[in-house]
């Protein structure tokens, strides 16, 4: 009897960038932990290693948990309410309901045995805690590992306190060769080699290494930055400096605990080491959440102090100190600092007193990001836009918190809000976009001319979300305010939402009127037209009305005559279902995979929701059941995923659904629709699409079959993750360097298009099964 295809391991894991040295015994303490125990936190002193560790033993877990791994970092989450908001966009849950977030969140993970890290708790404790104990008591097969410096006080929480590095006792005589025995030891000289490729010890070293490593209490953050300084410093020198560090601060820090005062120490003699210029870019760079691109730091740090063409060159010296660390992108260079050394360089930027006006510098230049990229929009480049705006939005949601909670702010926050309308409404960040909307509305005098474009983008955004009532009053509101002021943009906008509003309850006579006299009296703006065109077209379709093939056409006219994508896809749709209702089934499928292969290029998984259902109604009206069975297998996964329906974009687009459902259950046995629609719910969201595009493919995985891709080296080191080995375990089984695995690891990773060690592990399961 054969075995059972193995569940498919999902997350989000970030592939680490350096070696993971030791923490065996923690890695297992801890899983044990998680077998029993719903809520296990991480605890201990910064820079022991709490984030590192909970990555591990999530990488480690990935087959105990078949329905995902899901890390969610909120180091960059200032305010309580964005952690339900946060949890859900890490999960890739795409909000589109006008339900609470942790409504969405229970629903979703109800059924599902997964596991979340929240990583960075200690700021926003106790929203953590009241989420913690919702989704626990929700969701039976949940388990939840946080790492945090406050315990968060949940019932049922286990207390997991992250050890230091081991390292020999400072009374043990230790050779040489018997270091590698502890990880403290062990890390420094890593890291050491890392910095000085040809750095070479004796037996007489082996002391100095203990003695730094003592010196420094085993933390990994602290042994990280003594190792940068041995680009220029000897170990024994380094260890001088120590001796001498620890003797003047012992004095100055006594309130702190003894391992704070080592980390101090360290971060203290960090920075007194940088150079003026440096010392002043590490604290204007504690102003970024998350993360920043080298443009943003030019732009944000740079003065009269501190000229912009020095920038670059002062970033690479705190990048040599481990002050910074880049992060791997397939864009623009970016830069992060740990939170520990972010912490420490704001407070030094607040004791000159100068936090607020970074603040308003850091507001201004994403304000002008999101402009220029909303100015942009009806054109080429929009899906380049929008993922820039998601690789900053810790950034995007600092700038924001920072403008909702300063008087004098209220105008950037209105425009800000206002420029990031396509970031909430095509990228669907609807629930963050609904609450940053009101919360600009609320602090902003009601006469502020910027209030009127945040007006109509707060109504686009409820309707999106399903809240007629409160959408007809922003928009109401921005007309009136519209009208007064002369702003045809403004009122372009009110007219389509409001044919929009007609259209979503099925009211078609209405919203056929609304959308012909947005087109009519808003010819010359392009990006009212060219929302307006494809709207008008489907709802043309639903009426039966001939001309909606002409009016889909005219959308993608006036899109390729832009080089516009967003809304060119919609508009191929809508022609689409147009061919569709006129029973043109061959015109339709070639419309429809027009609109979705440009979805490809979006993270807009309604757009490509929309589409792929359309495909399945096309497939069950040619009597393709199989193939139309499977495809709504897909799209139900997706539709699950994001929280609603199709029926939840117009009635008539419900009653096609019911229609094919029917028509799936009247053609084929019900074992037989069962094994299709499983099938097709088992693929993930890019194979879906993948699928629907072209089915002769069919939707077996490609990393299911016989992988030739991989050298013969790189599937012996992916063997051994399978095994559940270190990167440093592999490196000496295979008799390599751990730089060497670790560049194995990221080719096997970019080959197989994974993120995570589980992944590779579950992928290693499925070849071996089929051999």
């Amino acid at each position: 009897m054969g075995r059972s295809k193995p569940t498919r391991v999902v997350g989000n894991l970030p592939f680490a960038v350096t070696s993971f040295v030791g923490r065996q015994r923690e890695i297992r303490e801890v899983r044990e932990l998680l077998a029993s125990a719903r809520l296990v936190t991480l605890t201990g002193v910064g820079g022991v290693g709490k984030t590192r560790l909970a990555s591990e033993v999530a990488a480690a877990s990935g087959r105990s948990f078949p329905d995902g791994v899901w890390l969610v970092d909120l180091s960059g989450v200032g305010d309580p309410d964005l952690v339900a908001g946060t949890v859900l966009t890490s999960l890739a849950i795409v909000d589109v309901s006008n339900r609470t977030v942790e409504e969405q969140l229970v629903e979703h993970l109800a059924d599902l045995q997964a596991l979340i890290v929240l990583d960075n708790c200690e700021h926003l404790v106790d929203a953590c805690g009241a989420l913690c104990n919702l989704l626990l008591r929700s969701c039976a097969g949940l388990r939840i590992l946080t790492t945090s410096r406050e315990l968060l006080g949940v019932a049922g929480e286990h207390v997991y306190t992250v050890p230091t590095l081991s390292m020999p006792s400072r009374y043990d005589p230790v050779t040489l060769g018997a270091l590698t025995s502890y990880d403290a030891p062990t890390m420094l000289v890593e890291r050491a080699r890392a910095v000085r490729p040809d750095l070479t010890l004796s037996e007489r070293d082996a002391d100095v290494v203990v003695r730094v490593c003592q010196r420094l209490d085993g933390i990994p953050l602290a042994i990280e930055l003594a190792a940068s300084r041995l680009r220029s410093l000897s170990l024994p020198a380094v260890l001088d400096r120590l001796e001498d560090r620890f003797v003047l601060l012992v004095g100055s820090i006594r309130a702190a605990v003894p391992r704070q005062r080592t980390l101090r120490a360290l971060i203290d003699w960090s920075y007194e080491l940088c150079l003026p210029s440096e010392q002043l870019l590490w604290e204007r760079l504690s102003v970024f959440a998350g993360g920043f691109s080298l443009a943003a730091a030019e732009g944000v740090c740079a003065g009269t102090d501190l000229p912009r063409e020095r920038i670059l060159d002062l970033i690479d010296h705190l990048v040599a100190q481990s002050i910074l660390a880049p992060v791997p992108t397939d864009g623009p260079p970016r830069y992060r600092m740990l939170e520990t050394i972010r912490e420490y360089g704001w407070h030094r930027l607040t004791e000159r007193d100068k936090s607020g006006d970074l603040c308003k510098r850091h507001c201004d230049y994403y304000l002008a990001l999101a402009e220029r990229i909303a100015a942009a929009w009806n054109g080429p480049g929009q899906a380049a836009g929008l993922a820039e705006l998601r690789a900053e939005r810790d950034n995007l949601r600092a700038a924001l918190d920072w403008a909702t909670s300063t008087p004098t702010a209220a105008r950037e926050a209105l425009a800000l809000v206002t420029a990031l309308r396509y970031h909430w409404c095509a990228d669907w960040f609807l629930a963050e976009g609904r609450l940053w909307t009101d919360k600009a509305l609320r602090v902003a005098d009601r006469t502020s001319p910027e209030r009127i474009s945040a007006l109509w983008v707060a109504g686009w955004v409820r309707l999106l979300q399903g809240d007629p009532e409160a959408a007809t009053a922003a928009i109401d509101e921005c007309a009136a305010g519209a009208a007064v002021v002369g702003d045809r943009h403004a009122l372009g906008w009110v007219s389509c939402l409001r044919g929009t509003a007609q259209l979503f309850p099925g009211h078609l006579e209405s919203a056929i009127a609304d959308f012909e006299k947005t087109v009519a009296d808003f010819s010359d703006d392009d990006d009212v037209v060219g929302m307006t065109l494809f709207q008008l077209a489907m709802t043309q379709a639903h009426a039966g009305d001939q001309g909606a093939g002409a009016t889909a056409r005219r959308g993608i006219e006036l899109a390729d005559r832009r080089g516009e994508r967003w809304t060119k896809s919609y508009s191929l749709w809508a022609y689409g279902y147009h061919q569709y209702v006129r029973g043109e089934y061959e015109m339709a499928v070639e419309s429809t995979r027009a609109a979705l292969e440009i979805q490809r290029e979006f993270n807009d998984h309604v757009g490509a929701a929309l589409m792929i259902e359309l495909l399945a109604w096309i497939a069950a009206a040619r009597g393709e059941y199989r193939h139309a069975a499977r495809l709504m297998g897909a799209v139900g996964s997706v539709w699950r995923r994001i929280g609603t329906s199709i029926a939840a974009f117009g009635p008539h687009l419900g009653a096609q659904h019911s229609a094919c459902e029917h028509t799936l259950t009247q053609s084929l046995r019900q074992a037989v629709q069962h094994a299709e629609r499983a099938h097709g719910a088992a693929l993930v969201h890019a194979r879906a699409i993948q699928y629907a595009l072209d089915p002769s493919q069919s939707a077996q995985e490609p990393d299911e079959q016989e992988d030739t891709t991989l050298t013969a080296r790189e599937r012996q080191v992916a063997e051994l993750v399978a095994e559940g080995l270190s990167n440093r375990q592999i490196a000496q089984r295979l008799v390599l360097s751990p730089r060497t695995v670790d560049r194995h690891l990221e080719n096997i990773l970019g080959k197989l298009g994974y993120s995570s060690r589980a992944q590779i592990a579950a992928w290693i399961a499925r070849t071996r099964r089929l051999r």
